[in-house]
């Protein structure tokens, strides 16, 4: 069984659909702050996928071919203290959980941990931090600066994909090695799902790619707050899948 922690009771009302439909593994969802969580509630779980959102991470694990039963946690910390969209208070911010979720790894002892930031100045100060962390535990570590678009999905998305793992030798060198030649042989568009896509015209007279079927928030359309809450805080699956299938390619049979 897999554990999820979503604060958020509306994500969290989510992932309990999307795990009754089949969509991501069966598990607890734990509406809790991470901060009450306790280390040892967590040993009896398979997978634990904190900051949850909507499931991006244990969906990514299955695209990837991660295997149910193979340990592993993630955890895309909260973007708001390093986004430009946010109010730039980095550290000081109440929402920068890192050290929170640290001392749930180092008592813990994960075999390994997939993360995710944005891909701000800030942002990668943050990753520069959790990385000597993570190196500090006894991790070794790995991570991508990644575009949605990369993978044909038809927004930008910039955003920062971290690993850490507890029995790699060598791992980084051979895991940017991996990525290096999966980019030139344009192995990333093997899982695409973003063949069609809509053209819309914002108020500010620019035109985006979106995926079909995606309303822009108006009045009168319910639900559509908080479905695109949920799309605008997710990771993109898709991607995230093909670091995750870069770090089981450099792992090989040791899965």
């Amino acid at each position: 069984m897999n554990y999820y922690n979503e604060h958020n009771k509306h994500a969290a009302a989510w992932l309990r659909e999307l795990i009754k439909d089949g969509q991501i593994p069966p598990g607890f969802v734990d509406e809790r702050d991470i901060q009450e969580v306790k280390p040892e509630q967590l040993k009896k779980y398979v997978q634990c996928h904190f900051f949850a959102g909507i499931g991006g991470w244990p969906l990514a694990l299955k695209i990837a071919g991660w295997p149910e039963t193979e340990k592993v946690w993630t955890g895309s910390c909260p973007c708001q203290p390093f986004s430009v969209g946010g109010d730039g208070k980095g550290f000081s911010d109440v929402r920068h959980l890192w050290p929170v979720f640290a001392g749930l790894i180092r008592a813990g002892k994960p075999s390994t941990v997939f993360g995710e930031q944005v891909a701000s100045s800030l942002g990668r100060v943050w990753l520069s931090g959790v990385l000597s962390d993570l190196e500090g535990m006894g991790f070794e570590t790995g991570a991508a600066d990644l575009c949605a678009a990369s993978v044909n999905a038809p927004h930008i998305r910039q955003r920062i994909y971290w690993l850490a793992n507890a029995s790699g030798a060598g791992l980084q060198r051979r895991l940017c090695a991996v990525s290096d030649e999966q980019r030139a042989t344009g192995q990333a568009d093997a899982r695409c799902f973003y063949s069609r896509f809509e053209v819309v015209t914002g108020t500010n007279g620019k035109r985006r790619r979106i995926e079909p079927g995606l309303v822009p928030l108006a009045d009168g359309l319910p639900g559509r707050v908080a479905a695109l809450r949920g799309y605008g805080n997710a990771i993109n699956p898709i991607l995230a899948a093909e670091f995750i299938g870069a770090f089981m390619d450099v792992k090989g049979g040791a899965l």
